[in-house]
């Protein structure tokens, strides 16, 4: 076997010890064997919630067994196929195989890196906040730009992307507007999203043709499961209904239906803007406790705290990403350094390999602090 070949399997390998730690394979099958057996209890759906929670974690745990054994067993034939033809010396059934190898390994990093996410709140949906700064319309039209790139990479993810609210700019974009995306390890992903993001370009809007800089602001925060139980006094809020107001189309709504909550204690405000008024306040209710469960998660978690207080206001001085159009293209993270030249792919949504590089950033820092604790 070549040596490149060789390195390729290792890391593999490597790759297969992380899943199997993260699951613990060695007591997986009989853990397996308990979900089956609570699953037929003809008692289970008295109790939905808790059985679809109850299948959500069967279902998690079935996919990771045969994620680990699907590439397990791949890697294993490939290799026999390499050694296969090499007493043959059939150059081509190396060279597939060798091929089918290289395939492997960035499935292998992918599910490695999905393995990773396993913090408290890493497998849930998550709310989405953009917020325009510093540049007037540029901010704005930069803020659509930043809510139409995060619509393309949940779609592409699979994911169900509901509008909450948005306030439109007075020439152009948006100022504000809050998502909820919903999928597995919804919040996981884009937590790291969570920064201001500045964008160079040659301005539209400006007939002298220049350089402008502009600055939005994103919030990531997670949708809290029905489970965990967030109280909320009635004499800490402020309920207001208002007339929303959108850009135009299915979003304008004609009646003063919106609803803004906002929590006296903690100066957080909510809205929501897209359903009916009762249906408002719930939603705003839920994205409150959700606000107030990160309050909660980045009093625990040093790693996301620190990057909610490096977020600052939307201006300079405070980014987390650099998105360059003129007078060359290049997109870069400013806290992991990963950069690529495809400006197009990644306002098309194609944000994975920066929101892997601060996962592996953050696991790192994580596995040094837990190393310095022990």
């Amino acid at each position: 076997m070549r040596a490149e070949t060789q390195n390729t399997v290792a890391e593999i390998e490597k790759s297969l010890e992380l899943l199997a730690q993260r699951m613990d394979y060695e007591t997986a099958p009989h853990r397996l064997e308990e979900f089956n057996a609570r699953v037929e209890d003809p008692n289970l759906w008295d109790n939905p919630e808790n059985a679809q929670k109850l299948m959500r974690e069967r279902q998690l745990l079935v996919d990771a067994i045969e994620t680990y054994e699907s590439i397990k067993t791949d890697l294993n034939d490939n290799i026999e196929l390499i050694e296969l033809g090499e007493m043959e010396e059939d150059e081509e059934v190396v060279t597939e195989a060798e091929d089918a190898i290289k395939k492997l390994k960035a499935k292998a990093a992918k599910k490695e890196l999905e393995a990773l996410l396993d913090g408290e709140a890493d497998g849930n949906d998550t709310f989405l906040e953009i917020n325009s700064g510093a540049g007037g319309t540029e901010s704005c039209d930069w803020a659509s730009m930043l809510a139409r790139m995060y619509v393309r990479w949940a779609e592409k993810k699979g994911y169900t992307v509901e509008l909450q609210s948005e306030t439109a700019g007075e020439e152009a974009g948006i100022k504000s507007a809050a998502y909820k995306i919903s999928g597995h390890n919804a919040y996981g992903w884009l937590k790291s999203e969570s920064g201001v993001h500045r964008l160079v370009r040659i301005s539209p809007y400006d007939s002298a043709a220049k350089r402008h800089t502009s600055f939005s602001s994103v919030w990531v925060y997670p949708v809290v499961d029905d489970n965990i139980e967030i109280e909320v006094n009635p004499s800490d809020i402020r309920i207001d209904t208002y007339r929303s107001s959108g850009a135009g189309g299915q979003h304008v709504n004609t009646t003063d239906s919106a609803v803004r909550i906002t929590h006296i204690p903690t100066g957080i405000v909510v809205t929501s803007s897209e359903k009916s008024q009762h249906q408002n306040r719930d939603i705003a209710m839920k994205a409150l406790k959700s606000r107030l469960y990160q309050q909660e998660l980045d009093r625990r978690n040093a790693d996301i705290n620190a990057a909610h207080e490096a977020k600052g206001d939307a201006g300079w001085g405070n980014q987390i990403r650099s998105y360059v159009l003129q007078p060359y293209q290049m997109v870069k993270d400013l806290r992991t350094n990963h950069e690529t030249s495809d400006t197009k792919g990644v306002l098309d949504g194609d944000l994975d390999g920066f929101m892997a590089a601060t996962l592996a950033l953050n696991v790192a820092g994580k596995s040094r602090s837990e190393a310095q604790g022990d």
